[in-house]
């Protein structure tokens, strides 16, 4: 008698069947993760053929009214630029006299340098030719908080604002750059930064390499991507950092050179970049003289060779060339996180970013200072108070930005430590605006001789502990505050911020509206 088949041999098929699916999908799975883990890393080293000089911003220094205030005339505009031969690419840029009168500089991405002296009174004349508002933000100064430029001094489309204030502060690399709010990182993106030096007496004498453009060189530093014609400003998966592009930029120049023709050249060193951390030096490993960081000058010149910058933070150091050689500004790998995040936040991405080509006769240079003398930084043994700031994506202290809620109040001449800590498993930094901090510990610890200086900015990658002495000198303002921030732009636009007011003693802060302040259309 046959016997026929029952259930179970049907199900034991099934079952095989689906036993051989699920494996087909796992091995489908495992291998492109480890294709897009193996192909996650960038990297241009040995790859740019630096066939483009270096543009140099135009350097405008304003004109002086009758009463000793210097006044700058700052535009902002829609245009295209030229970044490969015969290919232009929709842009932003900031304009001035300076940049009008420089027929090979393009006008229409970044801005001019701005340069003014220590205890000068400034305006600047700020008209904005976008269809949509901004802001102008002047990062890094020590200004009145209704002339930060933050998000609650927006100037409309086709309207123009007047900050002024008196430069004081010592010799230092600042910049500016848009500050709306949610819409800083899409705004830096296309185009507007520039840099704002300060110079004085005191750093004159010196004897630094101080020729701009020559040997005194601007570079700022953008990693950038493009779709066609067109910048790609789109976050890649697993891009939790924010926008990485796939290489960089200097001054807006692709592939740059710059002619060296002194034996000694300072580059101003900015990251301009709205999410990636660099961590410079040359590809021949040759060591440089870190002489200043976000707020001027060290007390003496560090020799190292290299040099880590988050987004926004700015560095000055000295290279000595031999005639006729070549070397390479590099970026290695910065890491900054665990074995995933590392590989997914640009922790293992590496570029070849600026040649220098010294001539065959070189100018000859001055010994560099031993000590440049002391540096104005606060005493942690003045401080009245403590604070603490949890970093998270979602926002500082468990609170995303408010625009209406001001987080800190502090008062005028008040001393205050704030320990800054990121358990969130992502890369952040931490800014202050008006402020020039001093970092008192990382980690438990001294910091590092490049943390020794006057900073805004400062790295904290997950699990990194930062201790900060600031001192708020004013001058007092209840109603407006200015915002301290996650420098990597999309999560500052996410609301990883927060605001401070600075009040009179015993003085009370007041409710800065949800809008925007101190504008005007026309």
């Amino acid at each position: 008698m046959t016997k026929t088949s029952g259930p179970r041999p049907r199900l034991k098929r099934v079952l095989l069947a689906l036993t051989a699916v699920a494996v087909a999908i796992v091995t489908v799975v495992v291998g492109a993760g480890a294709w897009f883990y193996a192909t996650a890393d960038v990297s241009t080293v040995g790859k740019v053929d630096f066939a483009d000089e270096l543009r140099i911003p135009p350097l405008e220094e304003g004109e002086v009214e009758a009463d000793g205030t210097r006044v700058f005339r700052l535009g902002t505009r829609a245009g295209e630029t030229e970044f490969r031969p015969g290919r232009t690419t929709p842009t932003w840029g900031f304009t001035s006299p300076a940049t009008a009168a420089d027929g090979r500089w393009p006008g229409t991405y970044l801005g001019p340098t701005l340069r003014a002296e220590r205890g000068e009174k400034v305006r600047v004349e700020v008209r904005n030719g976008l269809d949509e508002p901004s802001t102008v933000h002047w990062h890094g100064m020590h200004l009145p908080a209704a002339m930060d430029g933050g998000p609650h001094q927006m100037v409309e489309a086709g309207g123009e604002w007047r900050p002024h204030w008196t430069v004081d502060q010592p010799a230092a690399t600042l910049w500016y750059h848009p500050h709306p709010h949610g819409q800083t990182e899409r705004h830096v993106q296309r185009g507007l930064a520039g840099m704002f030096l300060v110079d004085d007496a005191k750093a004159g004498k010196l004897g630094l390499p101080d020729e701009y453009g020559v040997n005194d060189v601007p570079v700022v530093v953008q990693d950038v991507r493009f779709d066609g014609d067109r910048f790609d400003h789109g976050h890649r998966m697993m891009r939790n950092t924010g926008f990485l592009g796939d290489e960089t930029m200097v001054n807006g120049t692709l592939a740059p050179y710059q002619e060296v023709r002194d034996e000694v050249v300072r580059l101003r060193l900015l990251n301009a970049s709205t999410a990636r951390v660099y961590d410079f030096g040359f590809a021949d490993d040759r060591a440089f003289d870190l002489v200043g960081t976000d707020g001027g000058l060290l007390g003496a010149p560090y020799r190292t060779d290299r040099v880590l910058l988050s987004p926004g933070e700015r560095a000055e150091i000295l290279v000595r060339m031999r005639p006729g050689e070549r070397t390479v500004l590099r970026s290695s790998p910065p890491g900054g996180g665990d074995f995933w995040q590392s590989r997914f936040a640009g922790g293992d991405d590496s570029f070849d970013v600026l040649e220098l080509r010294a001539a065959g006769t070189l100018r000859p240079a001055p010994a560099v200072p031993a000590r440049f003398g002391d540096v104005e930084l606060p005493d942690p043994a003045d401080a009245s108070r403590e604070r603490h700031f949890d970093l998270r994506t979602s926002g500082i202290n468990g609170q995303p930005m408010a625009m209406d809620r001001i987080d800190a109040t502090v008062e005028r001449g008040a001393t205050e430590i704030w320990t800054v800590r990121n358990r969130d498993g992502i890369t952040h930094n931490f800014h202050v605006h008006d402020v020039q901090f001093r970092v008192l510990e990382v980690d438990g610890e001294p910091p590092p001789p490049e943390l020794r200086g006057r900073k805004d900015t400062v790295y904290v990658p997950n699990g990194r502990e930062v201790k900060l002495v600031l001192r708020f000198d004013g001058p007092a303002d209840p109603d407006v505050p200015y915002m301290y921030h996650c420098h990597l732009l999309s999560h500052e636009d996410g609301g990883m911020m927060g605001q401070f007011a600075v009040v009179n003693p015993g003085e009370q802060a007041g409710r800065p509206p949800g809008g925007g302040l101190e504008h005007r259309r026309h």
